[in-house]
């Protein structure tokens, strides 16, 4: 065992903070801003037969206008199954269905309900942080592991250690810049 594997575990390290990083966008993705976006609600968990199913999985969803959301279900019968999903999200948007499609109209956001989506927003960002950090904490560990059964040496820990922060730093300031153009996007009246 040499600087091989450390460069093995920070290159797992990265893949890990990566998929932090890939979990966040969809996340924000789902955060309501004054546009209407299918990534809203592609995700929302649909009861279909007795199975939850992202809404994603049974219709496809367009943006006619700015503030529209089309919903096409690929089966008519759970029409009903996707206006009780919409009606029980946190998303306060009210269906409205001529049995075929489904339309959703986006009301504009006011002040108070922007700043409670800039809330949700941060807090998410921090679990994205904390995510990164744990990552490289556990490898941090193992890093010591190795150094302590001698199957490296003094200099491949120093070593990793300083690319482990330099990686986490990184991906927390990809975290702050993701976390940035949300809050723009939110906002933005």
């Amino acid at each position: 065992m040499s600087l091989d594997e450390v460069k093995g575990l920070l290159k797992d390290a990265e893949t890990r903070m990566t998929g932090a990083i890939h979990a966040l966008v969809e996340d924000l993705a789902g955060i309501r801003t004054g546009r209407a976006s299918p990534a809203l609600v592609e995700r929302l968990s649909v009861d279909y037969y007795g199975t939850p199913t992202h809404l994603k999985q049974l219709a496809s969803i367009s943006v006619p206008e700015p503030r529209t959301l089309m919903i096409k279900p690929f089966d008519a019968g759970s029409i009903k199954d996707i206006e009780k999903a919409i009606r029980a999200s946190n998303l306060n948007l009210s269906p409205n269905s001529d049995g075929k499609v489904i339309h959703l109209n986006l009301p504009p956001l006011d002040e108070e309900r922007r700043r409670d989506l800039v809330k949700q927003m941060h807090h998410r960002l921090e679990e994205s942080r904390i995510a990164v950090r744990n990552i490289r904490r556990d490898v941090h560990n193992d890093l010591r592991g190795y150094e302590k059964e001698k199957l490296i040496t003094e200099d491949d820990l120093k070593y990793g250690e300083e690319e482990l922060q330099k990686l986490t730093d990184k991906f927390v300031e990809e975290i702050a810049k993701h976390g940035h153009a949300k809050e723009k996007d939110i906002m933005e009246v």
